[in-house]
């Protein structure tokens, strides 16, 4: 049985898994040795156990599942993962994105893949038909959209996740909410327009706390997959646990 432990810029997740199953997830601010011992008590068939952080490495967490968990893997850049990865610059690669490339391959192997992250930032992660991770681009999110509009400005107003967007925003107000979702729509539906000439087996994936807002909006075939970071992380830990 697998822990899987994803320390993000904002929340710190754990699942159980056996096998490709989520038994069990909790999402939390923080991540303490008391909440990992009451989750390997309640799951003492874990066996294994693997932790991606984005965040400051802290080392009584790494030595509590180092000293509790008999195989343990703390993901960094020289983690082998069952990708090519074709990054310049392997050691400034966020562990997420990589971690979501490798889920969407475990998910359509053999395919052109374009990854949408939109969380606090928007990740567009590309992976080859022949399994080769070959980068991506990084954009703000809509909340940080929204926050760098009002913080920048002097009189423009703190707007949050409308419930319906206008082609012309007819108040300040609603041209701040349409500007920001219809401009986060064309940059999405812009890459696939233009990844889809050259690729007419991409497959695009759609991942974070946004993805279902946009989803039902962009004009393009897609699948969302919440935990695909989570899915990504359990295929390297196996990936690595192999004899």
């Amino acid at each position: 049985m697998n822990l899987i432990i994803d320390i993000g810029n904002t929340f710190a997740k754990t699942a159980v898994m056996e096998r490709s199953e989520i038994l069990h997830k909790t999402v939390a601010r923080e991540l303490s040795c008391t909440a990992l011992e009451e989750v390997l008590h309640t799951h003492p068939a874990i066996d294994r156990a693997i932790l991606s952080t984005t965040r400051n490495p802290d080392p009584a967490i790494e030595a509590y599942l180092q000293e509790h968990v008999p195989c343990f893997v703390r993901f960094t850049p020289a983690t082998p993962v069952p990708l090519v990865n074709r990054y310049a610059t392997p050691e400034t690669l966020g562990a997420d994105r990589l971690a979501a490339a490798v889920g969407a391959w475990d998910i359509a192997p053999e395919r052109e893949l374009l990854i949408v992250d939109l969380g606090s930032a928007i990740t567009l992660d590309r992976v080859s038909a022949a399994g080769e991770y070959l980068g991506g681009n990084i954009s703000p999110g809509m909340a940080m959209r929204f926050e760098a509009l009002h913080r920048l400005t002097d009189r423009l107003p703190l707007c949050t996740t409308p419930q319906h967007v206008d082609l012309t925003g007819t108040s300040t107000r609603n041209a701040i909410e349409s500007g920001v979702v219809l401009g986060i729509l064309h940059e999405i539906e812009g890459y696939i327009d233009r990844l889809g000439e050259k690729n007419e087996t991409l497959t695009v994936f759609f991942a974070g706390r946004d993805a279902n807002f946009f989803a039902e909006k962009v004009k393009k075939p897609i699948f969302v997959a919440y935990d695909l970071v989570i899915k990504g992380l359990n295929r390297i830990l196996e990936y690595n646990a192999q004899p």
